[in-house]
Order: C-alpha cells, then structure tokens, then sequence
C-alpha cells in the first residue's frame, strides 16, 4: 500500500482533534493514577527516618488498611454521608426545580435565593452555618429553646450530631445546584406530550411519573452522578466545623487520606486509600451508566 493509498483511507485529521485530549487526559489522569499504583505497593513514612526510603511490601498496605478499625469507621462515615447527603439534595433540587417552573412573581429571585448558596465557597458557607450550630447563641439551639427544648446540643462535639452537621452543610449548599440542572430539563420537555395525557385525563401525578420522570433519565444520571462523586470530594467544611472529630466521628475518606498523606506522611498508605477511591467512583460511575443504558433500551427513552 503507498502512502497517498495510506493517507486517503486513514484520514489524519480526527487524531489530531483529539491528540490534546488525549495529552490531558494522559497527563492528568492516566498518570497520577498509575504513580498512586505504583506507590500503593511501597511502605514510605517521611516523619521516620528508617521508612523514608521506599520499601516494596507488594499488597500490605491494602491488607493493613483493611484491617484497621479506623478504615473501617471512616468507610462507614462516608457511606452515610454519600446515602444521606446526595438522594436528599437531588430530590430537593427536582423538588426547587417544580416548584420554580411556572410563572411566579418574583421568579428570578426566587431561583437566585436557592441556588446563591452554590456560589459561595464551601469555606464560607462553612462560616455561615458555624453561627447556626454554636452551643450558646447558635441559631438551631435558639430555635430548640423556643420550642420548649432545655439544653443547648453541641453539634459539631457531639459524636451523635458531628455527621449529621456536616451533612446538613453539604444539602444547604448542593440542593440548589442540582435544581438549576432539572429546571434546565424541565424547560426542554415537549409540552405536546403533556398536552395530550392531560386531554386523556391524567392526572398531575401520573403526569409526573409516566412522562416527567422517564424523560428526565438522562439529566437524573447526570446529576446522580456528579453528586456521588462531589460527596467524596467535599472535605472544606469538615475542616472548619469538625476537624474528622470528636475521634473519627465525621472523617471521611477523603479527609482520612489528606491527614495520612500530610499529618502522618505516610505515602504508602495515602497512594492506597488513593487507589480504594478511584475504583469506588470508577465503578459507581460505570454501573450507573450501564444501569441507565439498559432502561433506555427497556422503554425505548
């Protein structure tokens, strides 16, 4: 075969789209991904002097993580922090969503207020609901009081409320994200569609879910998806309101691996929990779509 023949049935312009893609992605994903294999392998403490060589001791690392009752305490942790935080945030947002899809007065306020909280950094939002949840003059605790509860609650100290602060602290500020998204969908859908069920007499809930909630498939998938993964990356607000604390009470993964790599510069161990999260994300995220891709080939949507 020449090269003109070679040329004419391999074109050479669609790799060179895609080459700067392919660079990215291969800097900044393939290869920290593999280096975190790499190093997962290798016990390496910088703060010791005789461990800050790396040693290759193969599978340890994953072996003594999953062995520690720490690891174990903290894969709880952020199994209900991702279970309570993103269906909850996701259904307000469809429920925002709703509620701010018809003509209201006021609307744009009305959709500015809800989804302002996704502006602020989670720091800052953090802050705000630091004032919320202090013992003495926090404004949960006042509330609490005026219904007649004695006490103040420790919220961010007590063991039982920790998790549940934090988790309170990332709906506030997602819920409205997750909205804007749904409200974008709703306003796309074809109203012949509901035109016609509701000249056939369907009523506004079976309008809901035969019609609204098939057709939004793909936007509850996307959303569903960022969300699962925005609740294993979130960590600011555990550092301003509960430190992981009181013991291990609120830490979750992500804030687990920052201490081991940075407080207890144990590299080897960071690269695992590295590791256990990338395939944790990798294979939500891959079930999920393969999951949507079967009911779309199921109902035809």
């Amino acid at each position: 075969m020449s090269r003109s023949t070679f040329r004419q049935r391999v074109p050479v312009l669609p790799y060179l789209l895609i080459a700067p893609t392919v660079f990215f992605v291969a800097l900044f994903t393939v290869w920290p991904t593999a280096l975190a294999i790499y190093q997962s392998l290798f016990r390496q403490r910088l703060n010791i002097a005789k461990y800050r060589e790396p040693t290759f001791i193969g599978l340890q690392n994953y072996v003594d993580l999953f062995t520690n009752d720490d690891f174990r305490t903290v894969i709880v942790n952020t199994a209900i922090y991702v279970l309570g935080t993103v269906p909850i945030s996701i259904l307000l947002g469809f429920i925002l969503a709703l509620l701010l899809n018809r003509q209201i007065r006021g609307l744009g306020l009305w959709r500015l207020a809800f989804f302002y909280p996704n502006v602020l950094p989670m720091v800052s939002v953090a802050t705000i609901w630091m004032f919320f949840l202090t013992p003495d003059y926090g404004l949960f605790n006042t509330a609490l009081q005026f219904l007649g509860y004695r006490g103040p609650q420790n919220w961010t100290a007590n063991p039982d409320l920790a998790l549940l602060s934090i988790m309170i602290v990332a709906i506030w500020k997602n819920a409205g994200y997750y909205m804007l998204f749904y409200l974008a969908g709703l306003q796309n859908l074809p109203t012949d569609v509901f035109e016609a069920a509701a000249l056939d007499g369907a009523s506004w809930w079976q309008q809901l879910w035969h019609l609204t909630f098939p057709l939004l498939r793909r936007t509850t998938l996307f959303i569903s998806t960022i969300a699962f993964i925005s609740a294993f990356q979130t960590v600011d607000h555990i550092f301003v309101l509960t430190q992981g604390g009181p013991s291990t009470a609120s830490t979750t993964l992500l804030y687990w691996l920052w201490q081991v790599r940075f407080e207890y510069q144990d590299v080897g161990r960071a690269a695992a929990l590295t590791v256990i999260l990338i395939v944790v994300l990798l294979a939500f995220t891959v079930t999920n779509f393969l999951l949507s891709e079967r009911q779309e080939d199921r109902y035809g949507y």
